[in-house]
């Protein structure tokens, strides 16, 4: 392993409110007696990344308090009712300047996409200009490792709740696709339903 390789930061999106499961933000949600967020930053660290960047924004007090995030960077994001597009921005901006040749990005809310997923994500990283999704029977899912130069324009594009959607749309010959099925299961806890696939 390279030491740019060690250098890929870890980027966790946690910053939702949780407006469809009664205000309950997705960070404080419990899974397997820790909260979402602490589990999706061992993840990221479990994949390799040594430094991990988390967005924080419903009640970041409460996250702070009881989630287990140390030598995690934690950021603000002051405007998160906007959605992850503005997450995505803040995550990336305050990555700006460490170095980091590309960050891998997970959602706080996808319990089911763990090490395993994250890590081949990660291990198809060539440079700056990487970018990489993984794949689920072939359709683009997170984990998503985003690199460096490709930074500015997902900056510029990321609106609403599309995040990186929209930028990875228009460069869709440049993403390498890692299938990640037979290692994970990418279900959102979105709903009072989905509440059922946390331990």
């Amino acid at each position: 392993m390279t030491r740019t390789e060690h250098e890929v930061a870890g980027l966790v999106l946690a910053a939702g409110g949780g407006r469809r499961l009664g205000g309950r933000p997705k960070a404080l949600l419990e899974h397997r007696g820790r909260p979402l967020v602490e589990h999706a930053a061992g993840v990221l660290r479990a994949a390799g990344c040594e430094r991990v960047h988390v967005v924080l924004g419903a009640r970041a007090g409460e996250v702070r308090e009881r989630a287990r995030l140390e030598g995690c960077v934690l950021v603000d994001n002051p405007e998160w009712e906007r959605g992850m597009g503005s997450s995505l921005r803040a995550g990336l901006d305050s990555l700006a300047g460490t170095g980091a040749p590309a960050a891998l990005v997970l959602l706080v809310d996808q319990p089911g996409v763990g090490v395993e997923a994250a890590a081949r994500v990660r291990a198809a990283y060539r440079d700056e200009t990487s970018l990489v999704s993984a794949a689920y029977e072939g359709t683009r899912g997170h984990p998503v490792l985003l690199g460096a130069a490709h930074w500015a324009g997902i900056t510029a594009s990321a609106t609403g709740d599309r995040g990186a959607r929209a930028y990875l749309r228009a460069h869709e010959e440049s993403v390498t696709l890692v299938e990640c099925g037979d290692v994970a299961r990418p279900y959102d806890i979105d709903t009072e339903a989905d509440l059922g696939h946390l331990d």
